[in-house]
């Protein structure tokens, strides 16, 4: 290790423990200034960004364009860099790898190319999942849906798993984004944030029955899972339709 780059990590120096593992990192003097050069060397066109956070400006950086953005952090143990890459709000593909020239070409391959599923072929140490592709599709929706259901029908909760299935039953219900909040079912008008906040929720309880919440904060107390869906229905505003 030569004395400038051990000069430029002294023990009071932020990036000292990092030396060992990430000697390349460190005599750029952070992974933003890093990922920038190895860009930039091979013709990237990156403009790779600080994060938001004080606390990891030498050790994370980020990379935006349009809707697409995508975050690296440095693991402290072991050198790996961590990617997260994310569509409006939805996490679409992750990976680790040692390789920061990787880092580098996955970041501009996600600016750019279309598809997670070619993201991911290029780029082997980066993974993806259904609902990522759903999202892509537009039928993130329904996948919620079945995932719902599908965990639901695993679990030894029944009550909340006839209320799932009563609520699919209805139309009006089933073309909008189920979530789960504690132990709230919760309707969407959108899969991807900004999630609504304006709309009825349902949850079993504990003593049988189920609890319906009204967005003005009105609580109604029923007996059945489909006596709660039908409260849900008849409490939806008039515009609630799917958005993208």
């Amino acid at each position: 290790m030569s004395e400038q780059l051990v000069g430029n990590a002294t023990p009071n120096d932020p990036m000292h423990k990092y030396l060992t593992l990430y000697p390349d990192v460190v005599r750029a003097g952070s992974l933003q200034n890093a990922l920038q050069a190895v860009s930039d060397r091979v013709g990237h066109g990156l403009a790779v960004e600080l994060t938001s956070s004080p606390g990891w400006h030498e050790v994370a950086a980020r990379v935006e364009a349009g809707d697409r953005r995508a975050n690296v952090l440095m693991a402290l143990d072991v050198r790996s860099f961590s990617v997260d890459c994310w569509t409006g709000g939805v996490h679409m593909a992750a990976g680790d790898t040692q390789d920061l020239s990787a880092v580098a070409g996955a970041l501009h391959s996600w600016l750019r190319v279309p598809g997670v599923r070619e993201l991911v072929a290029r780029w082997p140490f980066l993974r993806t999942w259904e609902l990522a592709e759903a999202h892509e599709r537009g039928e993130a929706i329904p996948v919620r849906w079945r995932r719902l259901r599908e965990a639901t029908a695993r679990q030894s909760d029944t009550a909340l798993h006839e209320l799932i299935e009563a609520a699919f039953e209805q139309e009006r219900l089933r073309v909008l984004s189920p979530g789960r909040a504690m132990y709230w079912l919760t309707f969407s008008r959108r899969a991807a944030p900004p999630i609504c906040r304006d709309l009825p929720s349902a949850m079993p309880l504990r003593n049988g029955g189920y609890r319906v919440r009204f967005p003005d904060g009105r609580l109604e107390e029923l007996d059945s899972a489909a006596e709660a869906v039908t409260a849900i229905v008849e409490g939806l505003p008039d515009d609630t339709v799917p958005r993208l």
